[in-house]
């Protein structure tokens, strides 16, 4: 093998140190800047890339606090417009229970005074009815018509008695 022979040692190191100077030279000047260059450009691009997700996670953050704030207005509100129904129903029931109560209350009086004027119209009546009955009944068994105002005694009596 030529590469180990001992005579060749010294072309072959010349052309070795030659061919890596000039590829080191050409690498230094040529390839290594332009992939530094490639390089730096991604490194700039996923920089502003974050500078950008940065600034949209803010105004996003942003928007959240001010979408929360509406949120809590808004319930703020609706909470305060139904507590205002609210209460103005209740008001409104309570005027409609107090005329309705107020009616029925006339309406009990009045039925009340129906009541105790039918119940008068009824004593009066069983009283001349009693009186009726006790004279026909008195003239049946006697054969003849009894004393009136014997008969008005004991029919008064009867029914004070009883409670009428």
């Amino acid at each position: 093998m030529p590469q180990f022979d001992p005579t060749f040692f010294a072309p072959q190191l010349f052309w070795l140190a030659l061919t890596f100077v000039t590829l080191y030279f050409v690498m230094s000047t040529v390839a290594l800047p332009k992939i530094g260059a490639v390089l730096d450009e991604r490194q700039r691009k996923i920089d502003d890339n974050l500078d950008k997700a940065a600034q949209l996670k803010a105004e996003a953050e942003a928007a959240v606090a001010a979408y929360e704030k509406a949120l809590a207005e808004s319930r703020a509100h609706a909470q305060s417009v139904i507590k205002e129904a609210s209460d103005r129903l209740a008001a409104d029931a309570e005027v409609r229970n107090r005329e309705l109560a107020a009616r029925l209350a006339d309406q009990i009086k009045s039925g009340e005074a129906r009541i105790a004027e039918a119940k008068n119209k009824a004593l009066a009546n069983v009283r001349d009815v009693a009186l009726d009955v006790a004279g026909a009944t008195i003239a049946r068994l006697v054969g003849s018509p009894a004393d009136n105002t014997r008969l008005e005694a004991a029919v008064a009596s009867a029914l004070k008695e009883h409670g009428k």
